[in-house]
């Protein structure tokens, strides 16, 4: 897997999304990545490609607890204090299937930064690699105050907002932004009609 320094976006995405799969974040709804099969549909639903899974290889029930582990390990880089511990806890996972950046051409012929990841190297440490780029880029680009944690109550949700903006407040804006308008808006009515 050759993994694009300036598409940093994806990693950082994907490192937030990762650790909302946990049955911590989902509370009833539970784990998200149960089994292989849940775990190719995650991949292919951020349309990952990892070395690990190519010619149609099937994640095994080692890869899932692997990956369970790595969320773990994410979510930690997400919640850091500070900005060099981001710094390092993102060296670390780029740095467990990463090997150097090297200088490529892209398939418009410009010259493009990537880092390739380790031939055979499991499924978890590729998407450590390609995590740990993501928030690793992330940290430059935009800075550590972008790393948050959910602002809906009760909800556990991490993410890294990579919007223009910057302005996002919610792990999953579509379930807790959504739930939040709905209990705000249920509070309005209530309001309203008990005032009159």
């Amino acid at each position: 897997m050759r993994i694009p320094i300036t598409g940093y976006a994806a990693g950082a995405v994907l490192a937030g999304d990762l650790v909302n799969t946990s049955p911590t974040v989902r509370a009833a709804a539970g784990e998200a990545l149960p089994s292989p099969a849940a775990l190719t549909e995650f991949l292919a639903g951020h349309g990952v490609r990892l070395d690990a899974v190519a010619g149609g290889r099937v994640p095994s029930d080692d890869d899932v607890r692997e990956v369970h582990l790595l969320r773990r390990e994410v979510r930690g880089v997400v919640e850091t204090e500070t900005e060099d511990q981001a710094v390092a806890g993102g060296a670390v996972l780029a740095g467990r299937a990463g090997l150097r950046p090297v200088l490529e051409r892209d398939p418009d012929g410009r010259w493009q930064w990537c880092v390739p990841t380790r031939p055979g190297a499991p499924l978890a440490e590729e998407l450590a690699t390609l995590v740990g780029v993501g928030l690793l880029g992330a940290v430059r680009a935009l800075g550590h105050g972008r790393f948050r944690a959910c602002a809906a109550p009760g909800c556990r949700g991490v993410f890294v907002d990579v919007s223009r903006g910057g302005r996002r407040v919610y792990c999953r804006p579509d379930v807790c932004g959504n739930r939040i308008n709905v209990a705000n808006h249920r509070e309005r009515r209530r309001l309203d009609s008990a005032a009159h």
